[in-house]
């Protein structure tokens, strides 16, 4: 079985790592990227606040060996979903299974003033040039903007103002700022309401505003304001830092997969309307919120799947919709929310209040992906 995975992001890196481990030289899969390194999605707050350089978060592909699968670090330029092959910079590739990992693109200059008099920290470049900025910034009006939904890592504005906050308070300028929350979720975790309850506490002893159900859809470079969406109110700001809209790569959207701008799959079998073809992640509009552990999960029962299929078993697994996610309240504290989404039913989850040692558990948790994908634990 020729497997083909096109993005070696959580779902990427899990899937083939998964085949490798079952069933080793017995398949032969080509695993995508046009990076030569993978960096987790929180490590960009680290790197914000300057806990971490942006050469430490790099996980390098380099060090992703695997028996029976190939990484190829090349551009995807085209995807033919009928013949499960792509063509990319370094030539074409199929396979009789294709994955498609490719993630959700960022863009920023879809909200206008943004790259011009904000800061966008959902990327490793953006993230260092906002800590430039926040090193240097002696107190004022900050504003942590979400430009559009969905977007990635539903928690990371929320952690955002309460990092902000924390970093304020330690550089002696907290009482000179104020800090604003504005996002499209009623509440900032919908899905586990005792989160919520602990975030919202949390921006009240702290003394973050927070504005639900909006989003801002342009910056007035000029005056520097930012102008909500839904009707037009104009919040000033001294840093905007700012969540940008999410989109379908470009190569995805082109080949025919895409539908209302994300990859429809089957939520319990991961394939799309194309046979043999399947989406995993970000890219897709499965339900489950744009995070890595989602991801993880769906690549991990897709995995099992194939591996099923290539014997010949009948009793196939299905995907059973739970992740968990830390949420960083500052102070070296994180709590963890444990959520389950299944089609047709409300989410369902438990939530353990930020400590300490959940905090050291964040650590482990990263620590045992990065040794099990690329053999170290650093």
């Amino acid at each position: 079985m020729r497997v083909l995975v096109l993005g070696a992001g959580f779902g990427g890196l899990e899937l083939t790592t998964r085949l490798s481990e079952v069933l080793g030289d017995e398949t032969d899969v080509v695993l995508i990227d046009q990076s030569d390194a993978f960096v987790f999605g929180f490590a960009k707050l680290d790197v914000m606040f300057g806990k971490r350089d942006a050469a430490a978060v790099r996980n390098r592909y380099a060090d992703f060996v695997k028996p029976g699968v190939q990484f190829v670090q090349t551009t995807i330029r085209s995807i033919d979903p009928v013949a499960k092959k792509v063509e990319t910079d370094a030539g074409p590739f199929e396979g009789d299974v294709l994955v498609v990992a490719l993630g959700a693109d960022l863009d920023p200059a879809g909200t206008p003033g943004l790259l011009e008099d904000g800061h966008e920290f959902y990327s490793v470049a953006g993230a260092t040039a906002a800590r430039d900025v926040i090193d240097r910034f002696e107190g004022g009006r900050v504003v942590i903007a979400v430009c559009g939904a969905p977007y990635k890592c539903p928690p990371a504005p929320s952690e955002t103002a309460l990092l902000i906050h924390a970093h304020l308070v330690a550089r002696g300028v907290r009482e000179a700022s104020t800090v604003t929350l504005v996002m499209p979720l009623p509440v900032p975790i919908p899905p586990a309401p005792d989160a919520s309850k602990a975030v919202l506490a949390a921006f009240e002893e702290r003394g973050i505003e927070f504005l639900p159900s909006r989003v801002v859809s342009h910056l007035d470079v000029e005056r520097h304001v930012a102008v909500v969406a839904e009707d037009g109110a104009e919040i000033p700001y001294d840093l905007l830092l700012g969540v940008p809209k999410h989109l379908v790569p470009e190569v995805v959207a082109a080949s025919g997969l895409a539908v209302d701008g994300w990859v429809p799959v089957d939520p319990a079998t991961l394939e799309t309307s194309f046979p043999g073809v399947y989406a995993v992640g970000d890219v897709t509009s499965i339900g489950t919120p744009k995070a890595g552990v989602f991801a993880e999960g769906q690549a991990l029962t897709l995995a099992d799947r194939l591996v099923a299929l290539a014997r010949g078993e009948g009793d196939l697994p299905t995907y059973g919709g739970r992740g968990i996610c830390y949420l960083e309240f500052g102070d070296q504290r994180v709590a963890e929310v444990d959520v389950t989404f299944l089609p047709g039913q409300t989410p369902f989850g438990i939530f353990r209040e930020p400590s300490a040692e959940q905090a050291e558990g964040k650590k482990r948790w990263a620590s045992s992906r990065v040794e099990r994908w690329f053999g170290s634990s650093r």
